[in-house]
């Protein structure tokens, strides 16, 4: 793995403020995640841990701040960073190529099958013939352990593959950073460990860069090695790091009480 230590940001967050009208959810988040981090988005529920995802993805734009990405997945940028929210609208959808998305429904169309589903963003974003296209679905499916599922319907298989479907569809584009959205969420334990050893396979095998939202403590601890913590209460953030290193030094107990289900031990 990369020393991420010497390298440049993957995303940057500086001093971002985000709201709907006069409500304000969060304010003054300064974070960085490093390439190849498996970047958690903490805190209890209500605190904007999605509202994040959307401003990273290009749903929600900040009332003040700035998300500055890596230039290097922009073609023709001479900067370090681009502005995501200043920047044209062309460059923003050409970086968002460069993105995968698992949505925490897993958002899969009903009516295609799981190689359709995968096949879509390829038909949309690349000039490759459909034969090409439809071995590319099955690869993809492949590596998330479909293998010989492609023609089955989003309706025919679990949760939990559903889940894996959703993610070889976000992998399709083959993108430099991914963004997971309650990857665990209604899956059971088991199911949700094998989801995590998934993670992990991508980020050391893909050399992508994930971020995740979750609240579910044991992925926290799997598949983390940086995070932001958000506050409800506050509105800001209350923490940065490794969560296996703030769960023991942490100087706010609410961040300690949350990384361990209000034991504080």
């Amino acid at each position: 793995m990369a020393d991420k230590q010497s390298s440049k940001s993957a995303i940057k967050t500086e001093q971002l403020t985000m709201a709907y009208g006069d409500y304000v959810v969060q304010k003054n988040l300064t974070f960085d995640i490093k390439p190849q981090d498996i970047f958690i988005i903490m805190g209890s529920s209500g605190c904007g841990k999605s509202t994040l995802l959307k401003h990273f993805i290009g749903l929600k734009e900040p009332a003040e701040g700035r998300i500055l990405y890596q230039s290097s997945t922009v073609a023709g940028r001479q900067s370090d960073y681009i502005d995501f929210w200043q920047s044209e609208e062309s460059q923003r959808q050409q970086l968002m190529q460069r993105c995968g998305v698992l949505y925490q429904s897993g958002a899969l169309w009903s009516s295609m099958t799981l190689a359709e589903n995968i096949a879509l963003p390829l038909g949309e974003y690349t000039d490759l013939p459909e034969r090409d296209i439809m071995h590319l679905a099955s690869l993809k499916l492949a590596l998330v352990g479909l293998n010989g599922f492609e023609d089955y319907y989003p309706a025919e298989i679990s949760g939990g593959m559903r889940k894996r479907a959703g993610l070889a569809r976000a992998l399709a584009l083959e993108p430099d950073i991914l963004f997971l959205d309650e990857p665990s969420a209604g899956l059971d334990p088991i199911s949700a460990r094998l989801l995590d050893d998934l993670i992990l396979q991508l980020r050391d095998n893909l050399g992508c860069t994930l971020v995740v939202v979750t609240h579910e403590l044991a992925s926290i601890f799997t598949i983390g090695n940086n995070s932001v913590f958000l506050d409800a209460e506050t509105k800001t953030m209350l923490a940065t790091g490794d969560p296996n290193e703030l769960v023991k030094h942490s100087e706010h107990e609410t961040v300690r009480k949350f990384l361990t289900r209000g034991d504080g031990e």
